[in-house]
């Protein structure tokens, strides 16, 4: 029982995106960097299936596997969000699904 992204009174819950390419369902190689591009990339996609984008999005919690990755994390991160920045929260999980180094989820306004 999941879903990728949920509609709600004018906005979008999405749940958390992790590294994996769609096609083979493994984590992308490269490390924090590379899963965090894959994630938003993920992330990107559910919004837009659910008729919405990355400029709307006032809101991300990213989970790392390991706090010092955030500078990593924050530098691909940075060129997903580049204006109107939503708020964010970014916390060490003890371990995050399928052992991965990151995963995001959003909230999004719908048009």
């Amino acid at each position: 029982p999941y879903s990728a992204g949920v509609k709600a009174g004018g906005f979008v819950f999405t749940a958390g995106q992790l590294g994996i390419d769609p096609e083979n369902g493994e984590f992308v190689p490269g490390g924090v960097e590379a899963q965090t591009r894959k994630a938003l990339e993920n992330l990107t996609a559910v919004l837009e299936a659910a008729g919405t984008s990355l400029v709307k999005v006032v809101k991300t919690t990213v989970f790392l596997n390991d706090m010092n990755d955030f500078g990593a994390m924050n530098g691909v991160y940075g060129q997903f969000f580049t204006e109107n920045f939503p708020a964010r929260s970014a916390v060490q999980a003890a371990r995050l699904p399928k052992d991965g180094l990151v995963e995001i989820e959003a909230i999004a306004l719908l048009d």
